[in-house]
């Protein structure tokens, strides 16, 4: 029996997957943890993945694949995993051995009760390379603790808490009974992945466990401003997947809360993907941004209104005093928060 699967993708990691898999092994024979090599090349990552397939036999599961981008090798993992739930760590981040251990017993619980429940949620951790004191982002404030609940007992998300691919343990029949497929030689994928199996989780539970520890700063990394801004086409792409996953106002004739919630989250996409198209600010940049807008527009006229009337929805303007004041407020959360 496999009470969860751990997948970790990995392009290029040898000098971070160590640690990451090693935090997982606390487990034990309890897990599986999927190694998916996405064609690594520059570096001996793929040796690496062996060594613990070899050393690991009954816990780990190693997948080669042609590069596919962090997407499909979330695919790769859903396909395979046969735990009861499914995680995704990354392999530059990594989980906490003490927050691992209770969501394990809960798990066990719950397949000794005979009663999963569909989605679970902890806390993450803001792990700084610089040394920066850790930031946490709990749901204390937003879900009942330690008890099960529905969406419609959820109370007010701040704009930096939403539920993210970090904090999400999904059951893995949601996962693979609603056909989840991520998009290839995409990055940003996990929004898409967090985002799509909400209308499908009937029941959650919130641990208040620091679980997943989120490595944040490299130059190299995906969030990084510079890299967002190279692959602002990206964010413009999940974006749009988003936007075509659900019908919210579908949704919102069954459970008002979840309708709100998937409402401010895209909006929240819409406002991060509009920002980086006001900071390169060039003619082509701004032209699509325009697009993204007139998309969401043609696709639910009502979410866009909206999106357009909550506050970060002043990303949507073309005037130049409004993207001057939009990139100061960015300015001042990204320093606040420190979330790339």
């Amino acid at each position: 029996m496999k009470y969860i699967s751990f997948c970790v993708p990995c392009y290029n990691m040898a000098n971070y997957m160590r640690k990451c898999i090693n935090s997982l092994l606390v487990c034990g024979e309890d897990a599986e943890i999927i190694i998916v090599d996405d064609g690594s090349t520059k570096d001996n990552t793929a040796e690496i993945a062996d060594e613990y397939g070899k050393n690991y036999p009954n816990i780990v599961k190693v997948i080669h694949q042609e590069n596919g981008g962090h997407g499909e090798a979330i695919n790769q993992g859903i396909r395979n995993a046969t735990g009861l739930y499914f995680k995704i760590v990354d392999a530059d981040d990594w989980a906490d051995e003490a927050s691992l251990k209770r969501l394990l017993e809960k798990i066990k619980q719950m397949h000794k009760e005979k009663h999963l429940i569909d989605m679970l949620i902890c806390n993450y951790v803001y792990e700084y390379t610089d040394g920066t004191k850790c930031r946490v982002v709990d749901y204390k404030n937003v879900f009942p603790v330690e008890q099960e609940f529905t969406f419609e007992q959820s109370k007010k998300f701040k704009k930096s808490q939403f539920i993210t691919m970090h904090s999400a343990v999904y059951r893995t029949k949601i996962l693979q009974e609603i056909g989840l497929t991520l998009p290839k030689h995409t990055f940003y994928v996990d929004n898409i992945y967090v985002y799509t199996p909400l209308p499908a989780v009937k029941s959650f539970y919130y641990i208040d466990a620091d679980l997943y520890r989120y490595y944040v700063g490299r130059a190299d990394q995906s969030i990084n401003e510079s890299v967002i801004m190279k692959r602002i086409d990206q964010h413009i792409k999940v974006t749009k997947i988003a936007i075509e996953a659900h019908n919210i106002q579908e949704i919102a004739a069954r459970d008002k809360k979840l309708a709100k919630y998937m409402t401010d989250f895209v909006s929240i996409l819409m406002a991060i993907t509009s920002i980086y198209l006001i900071k390169i600010g060039d003619a082509d940049a701004l032209a699509k941004k325009k697009d993204l807008w007139q998309f969401l527009k043609d696709k639910d006229p009502k979410l866009w209104a909206d999106c357009k009337h909550k506050a970060e929805g002043l990303v949507a303007t073309n005037s130049k005093f409004g993207m001057g004041f939009c990139k100061f407020i960015y300015k001042v959360a990204r320093k606040v928060l420190k979330f790339n």
